[in-house]
């Protein structure tokens, strides 16, 4: 007999509800067929069976929530198969760090590439384990006989809404987040009416006798949760308590050190200029620089290893798999990184439709769990808000965490080839770079950032499209 338990769904996911069992009691399941679905804070998601067997017990029936590790049913596994062993719970005792998926030494970097000496990995002393989180005190799921999943329920709750009122599009008469979200517009469309519509003239305001009368803004204010007029409290949704506490622990495990390089995007504004509305009009999204930077950094991280690596008990390890993870914001609710597998195999192409879909999953809630585990490098991407340095904090356990900022137009001194120098106009921006002291030291950061930089200024990205 073999437990079947909630696996762990992202470093920051804590509990899921199980919406649904694809299987019953004494049904015979195969490895890789979809058992149960879960939704999570970050994603609604099939998840396979792990085990091929017969299910004896159910103990988590649908629309409960429970923890990480909790044990979900009971199955007699067939004979001969093996019981897999099961997947670290979040708030196990000794609980460790999810790491990416094992893979062999990194490849040897191509002959062609003379990256600066580096020394060999400092030895790393046993990074402190996550400290233990008890589940906070959470409603059940069942709000008015009505199955609602985290993410729903903590918006039914932040919002004060009467889950009966909702009007469920889902399957199966479950209440969808886009549910939510256009009840909570309705509500505050419908204060901002009645608040127009009961503020008395100016007049009025001025000249009536008795106490003062409360202005138009301020109703609505008050209607919208601004309880005394000039504040109101949010409590922290589940994903800011969670990324609050993984990056207290990454600063207290890494010793970070912060490598900033400024690059001349002139080379790739030429390219994005040219193919700019034939790109758009093909693939229906912008060519934004992401996926230029994406490429550069993914080529990079084959000729300069010690990037594409994690620290574990008394050393580095080196991936040879290139996993790029990119950060995507949820509406400012905060952000879940989606991973680019195998990013060296993509083309630029390719990278910068694999990026657009999974943002576009995750917005919608529909990444898998596949989709957010196994990553070896993180780029943190706030460009598009034209910030100038960002000192990001590292994804544990990874070494290094690349922020992309701001690309504007400045005056730059450009050197021709007969050693003329002149002032131009070009697409100017930076690359601040967050690394551990543990895994290498600045110079060889520096090699790996003038790699990124030299790429990206001096690469045939035209031919490329």
């Amino acid at each position: 007999m073999a437990d079947l338990v909630l696996p762990q769904l992202g470093e920051t996911v804590t509990e899921g509800t199980i919406t649904r069992w694809f299987k019953g009691v004494g049904d015979s399941i195969e490895v890789g067929e979809m058992l149960y679905e879960v939704s999570t804070d970050k994603v609604d998601s099939e998840v396979p069976s792990p085990m091929a067997g017969v299910i004896s017990e159910i103990r988590v029936p649908e629309g409960e929530t429970v923890d990480v590790g909790t044990v979900l049913a009971l199955v007699e596994v067939s004979e001969g198969a093996e019981t897999p062993a099961p997947p670290v719970a979040a708030g196990a005792a000794g609980a460790t760090e999810s790491r990416p998926m094992p893979a062999p030494p990194p490849e040897t970097a191509p002959a062609a590439a003379t990256p600066l000496p580096a020394p060999a990995p400092v030895a790393a002393p046993v990074a402190a384990a996550a400290p233990n989180d008890s589940a906070p005190d959470r409603p059940g799921s069942h709000n008015g006989g009505r199955l609602l999943s985290p993410v729903v329920r903590r918006l039914v709750r932040e919002h004060d809404l009467d889950p009966a009122s909702l009007v469920a599009t889902g399957v199966g008469g479950r209440i969808t987040r886009s549910d939510v979200l256009n009840a909570i517009d309705d509500q505050q469309r419908s204060a901002a009416a009645t608040a127009a519509a009961t503020a008395p003239p100016a007049a009025d305001r001025v000249s009536a006798p008795g106490p003062p009368l409360v202005p138009a803004p301020v109703a609505a204010a008050a209607a919208a949760g601004w309880t005394d007029g000039d504040s109101r409290f949010e409590a922290f949704n589940n994903i800011r308590r969670r990324t609050g506490e993984h990056m207290v622990h990454s600063v207290a495990t890494s010793p970070h050190a912060l490598t900033i390089v400024e690059v001349d995007y002139e080379n790739v504004e030429q390219v994005r200029r040219a193919h700019r509305e034939a790109w758009r009009a093909s693939e229906g999204f912008s060519l934004t620089y992401l996926p230029f930077i994406v490429a550069a950094v993914t080529d990079a991280l084959g000729h300069w290893p010690r990037l594409n690596a994690s620290v574990e008990e008394g050393g580095l390890r080196l991936w040879r798999r290139r996993n790029v993870g990119v950060a995507v914001d949820l509406s400012y609710d905060g952000l879940i990184v989606p991973v680019l597998r195998d990013a060296d195999s993509l083309s630029l192409r390719g990278v910068a439709r694999t990026m657009n879909e999974l943002a576009g999953r995750a917005r919608e809630k529909r990444l898998t769990p596949d989709d957010i585990t196994g990553g070896t490098f993180t780029i943190s991407n706030n460009g598009s808000f034209g910030t100038y340095t960002t000192a990001a904090i590292i994804n544990q356990p990874q070494v290094a965490v690349l922020s992309t900022d701001g690309v504007a137009r400045r005056p730059v001194v450009v050197t021709d080839r007969f050693g003329n120098e002149s002032i131009v106009i070009h697409s100017v921006g930076h690359l601040a770079m967050g690394w551990d002291h543990r895994a290498f030291d600045g110079s060889y950061a520096a090699g790996f950032l003038g790699h990124v930089r030299q790429m990206l200024e001096q690469h045939d990205w035209g031919a490329e499209l």
